[in-house]
């Protein structure tokens, strides 16, 4: 055998970038720099990989709690709204909470239970046994769920989000409900207008709210999906994949992510002769097995890449057939076979058994998620991750 290394992921370091950058500039002089200063070789269909919040500092998309107050205000007027599915994250949900409560007059705060969608937990299955709660049936008030189960805080960060949410829209000067439910309708009982605040499940949920007869229902992607007063805007994800920027800040996900990556693409081809494969992610797609977090709060793990990532791995288990129909053979026999059967394996391999224990996401999914745990999300300072040999397999030498 030649080559004993397969995949490599490395994160390259680079300066802190600010509004009005040339992302595609910024990010080919930073890899340039780290191939020369660590003698890498560059290769066709190498991958090239920008973390969302570098790209949306170069766009300058951001805005402020008076802009998501203003747009929340033109949609729901003075109704009590009911805000549902908020995730647990200071990061993430305070900001745009904060906006959302600045000019409602009443919020009914409607949390799911034993967990958020991404799976931040209020309280564990264990003690819903216990209690006898059913969460997928019962609605609890706030004194309800006390009684029930006391306080919550979060394992991690030691946070009661119960009392941080409130107290975030107390200090707006804003009435407030809250209860604990896990059914949308379950919000119809208090108000009929609604911002539904999950991610994954938005457009179930308000299908769910709109044919059980509420009357106002949006959902957070459409909140600040046009600028307002100049402000940053996502026309796709409105507040979605909105992270903390200042106390009174928010900076929302990148815009036109596809004409980045492709322009990236090409400045890259033009100053390596490598034709090299370019995305654009945010959190991955992975879960805690303590904390039982489910990484993924942004919409999407990646809103641009360029078209060789497009589709899932096509692969075969190599463990499979050692154990199966190469079970007989050894050494080089073994590895002349095995790499016999993947140079004749089927471009669609789906749903065969030598496929079993592969895994068939989606390539950006998985590669998504490999670079937010390279790049990190703290001082690491390397925004930008360069990998290598993803796509080669055992008979590539």
């Amino acid at each position: 055998m030649g080559r004993l290394v397969g995949t490599i992921s490395r994160g390259l370091r680079a300066p802190i970038i600010h509004k009005g950058d040339d992302i595609s500039k910024f990010v080919v002089k930073a890899v340039i720099k780290a191939v020369k200063n660590d003698n890498i070789q560059l290769k066709d269909r190498d991958i090239v990989a920008i973390t969302e919040s570098v790209v949306a500092r170069a766009q300058g998309n951001y805005a402020s709690i008076d802009n998501i107050a203003q747009d929340v205000e033109s949609k729901y007027g003075d109704e009590t709204i009911g805000v549902i599915f908020p995730i647990l994250s200071r990061n993430r949900f305070s900001v745009c909470l904060k906006g959302i409560a600045r000019r409602a007059k009443k919020i009914v705060l409607m949390f799911s239970y034993p967990s958020d969608e991404v799976g931040n937990h209020l309280v564990d299955y264990d003690l819903l046994d216990e209690k006898g709660v059913n969460p997928w049936s019962d609605i609890l008030t706030e004194r309800e769920f006390i009684e029930k189960f006391g306080k919550s805080f979060h394992v991690f960060t030691g946070v009661n989000y119960i009392d941080y949410y409130s107290s975030i829209i107390k200090e707006e000067g804003t009435e407030l409900e809250v209860i604990f439910a896990n059914n949308p309708t379950a919000i119809l009982k208090y108000t009929d207008c609604i911002l539904n605040c999950d991610i994954h499940t938005r457009a179930r949920t308000k299908k769910l709210l709109k044919k059980a007869g509420a009357r106002i229902v949006y959902g957070l992607d459409d909140i600040l999906n046009k600028p307002i007063n100049g402000s940053g805007y996502n026309e796709n994800y409105g507040l979605l994949g909105t992270n903390k920027a200042t106390d009174y800040t928010i900076k929302l996900f990148p815009r036109d992510c596809k004409a980045v990556v492709n322009k990236i693409q090409k400045y890259l081809l033009e100053e390596t002769g490598k034709h090299i494969e370019v995305m654009i992610f945010g959190d991955g797609a992975f879960k805690d097995p303590v904390g039982k977090i489910w990484e993924l709060a942004d919409p999407v793990v990646s809103p641009g890449y360029t078209d060789g990532l497009k589709g899932k791995p096509n692969e075969i288990k190599l463990k499979y057939l050692a154990d199966n129909d190469l079970a007989n053979l050894k050494g080089e026999d073994l590895q002349n076979a095995i790499k016999e059967a993947i140079k004749s394996k089927e471009k669609n391999l789906m749903g065969e058994r030598i496929t079993q224990g592969t895994t068939p996401r989606r390539l950006t999914d998985l590669i998504g998620s490999l670079c937010d745990l390279t790049t990190g999300s703290g001082d690491k300072g390397t925004p930008i991750v360069l990998i290598q040999g993803y796509f080669d397999n055992y008979i590539d030498d």
